[in-house]
C-alpha cells in the first residue's frame, strides 16, 4: 500500500512541477514584452560586470601560481599557497592590514555619519534658495578630479601653504603635514569628507522625502519639537537607508582610495599611509610580481566578502533591513 501511494503522488509532483516551470515561463514571456525597453537598459550593465568583473575571475588563479608571461596563466606552474605565506609573514603585512584599517575605520567613523547630519541640517532648512545654493556647494567637490584635489592638499598644506599661514598668523608654529607620518591619517579623512560628505547626502536627502508629513504632524500634536520629530520621526524613517549603506561601506573596509593616497603618499610618510593597494600597485606594476600582488589583491577581496557577510548577519539579527 505505502508503495501503491507513494506511486500514485509522484506523477501527480512532477506534473505540478512541470505546471509551475510552463506558468513562469509564460510570466516572463508577458513580462518581457511589456517590458522590453526596460531589460535593453539592463544589458549594458550587464554586460559591464560579465566583462569586468566575471571574466577576470579566470585570472585570479595566477595568486597560486609562479605567472610568467611566456607560458600563460594556465602554463605556469602551480605553487599553491606559497604567495600568500609569503605575504603573511613578511615585514609589511601588519603595517599594511593596521594602516588599511585605520583609515578606512576612521573613515567610517568620522565619513559616515557626516552626510546623514548634513542631510537632515538641509533637511531642517526653510529657505529654498539658501537650501539650493547650499547643495550645490557642498555637491562640487565630488566632481573636482582626485589629481586637482591631492594638488591643492599638498599645496594648502606646505610649509607656506594657506594652512601654515593661519596657524603662523595666530603665532603657532608651522608643520610638514605631508612629511610628518602622524598628520597623514587626519589630512587624508578631513578632506575625504569634505570631497564626499555632500554627494553622499543625496540619497539621506531622497529618503528623507518618502517619510510622511502625517507622522511629523501627530509629532507635533503630542507635543514633540522640532528635535523631537528628529529623534523620532525622521532618524526611524531613514534608518533602513543608513543600515543598507554601512553593510555596502563595511564591505569595503579594506579598501582605501589607492589614487589619493599614491598621490599623497611618500617614503617618509609610509609609517602611516602605505596600504594594501598601493603594496599591490608597487609589487604589480613597478616590480612586476604579478603572483604576489595577486594573491595580496585576493586576501584583500575574501576579507572584504567576509566582512560584509558579517555586518549583514548581524543587521538581519537585530533590525528587520538587511542585503539578503
Amino acid at each position: 500500500m505505502p508503495g501503491a501511494v507513494l506511486g500514485g503522488h509522484m506523477p501527480n509532483i512532477s506534473r505540478a512541477k512541470s505546471t509551475n516551470k510552463l506558468r513562469l515561463i509564460k510570466r516572463l514571456r508577458r513580462d518581457f514584452k511589456l517590458n522590453k525597453y526596460a531589460y535593453l537598459l539592463l544589458v549594458p550593465a550587464c554586460l559591464y560586470y560579465i566583462i569586468f568583473h566575471y571574466v577576470p575571475l579566470f585570472g585570479a588563479q595566477i595568486a597560486f601560481r609562479d605567472f610568467n608571461f611566456k607560458l600563460g596563466i594556465v602554463g605556469s606552474p602551480w605553487v599553491g599557497f606559497e604567495h600568500f605565506k609569503s605575504f603573511f609573514s613578511s615585514y609589511y603585512f601588519t603595517r599594511l592590514i593596521t594602516n588599511t584599517f585605520l583609515l578606512s575605520f576612521y573613515n567610517i567613523l568620522f565619513g559616515f555619519p557626516a552626510p546623514i547630519i548634513l542631510a537632515l541640517m538641509i533637511n531642517e532648512v526653510k529657505n529654498r534658495k539658501f537650501k539650493r545654493v547650499t547643495q550645490s556647494l557642498t555637491y562640487l567637490p565630488h566632481f573636482i578630479s582626485t589629481v586637482v584635489v591631492c594638488g591643492f592638499i599638498l599645496t594648502f598644506t606646505a610649509r607656506g601653504g594657506l594652512i601654515n599661514d593661519i596657524i603662523a598668523a595666530f603665532g603657532g608654529k608651522t608643520i610638514a603635514f605631508m612629511l610628518e607620518p602622524k598628520w597623514f591619517r587626519t589630512v587624508y579623512v578631513v578632506t575625504e569628507i569634505w570631497q564626499a560628505v555632500g554627494w553622499g547626502s543625496i540619497i539621506y536627502l531622497a529618503s528623507l522625502s518618502n517619510i510622511n508629513s502625517e507622522i511629523y504632524e501627530a509629532c507635533y500634536i503630542d507635543g514633540g519639537g522640532r528635535f523631537r520629530q528628529m529623534i523620532s520621526v525622521t532618524l526611524p524613517g531613514i534608518a533602513p537607508t543608513i543600515i543598507i549603506l554601512l553593510i555596502l561601506r563595511m564591505g569595503r573596509i579594506l579598501n582605501v582610495g589607492l589614487e589619493k593616497v599614491l598621490l599623497l603618499y611618500n617614503p617618509v610618510t609610509y609609517e602611516t599611509a602605505d596600504i594594501i593597494q598601493t603594496f599591490v600597485y608597487r609589487k604589480g606594476l613597478i616590480e612586476l610580481n604579478y603572483s604576489y600582488s595577486a594573491a595580496v589583491g585576493l586576501f584583500n577581496s575574501v576579507i572584504n566578502f567576509a566582512m560584509i557577510v558579517f555586518v549583514n548577519f548581524l543587521c538581519k539579527k537585530y533590525s528587520e533591513t538587511s542585503l539578503w
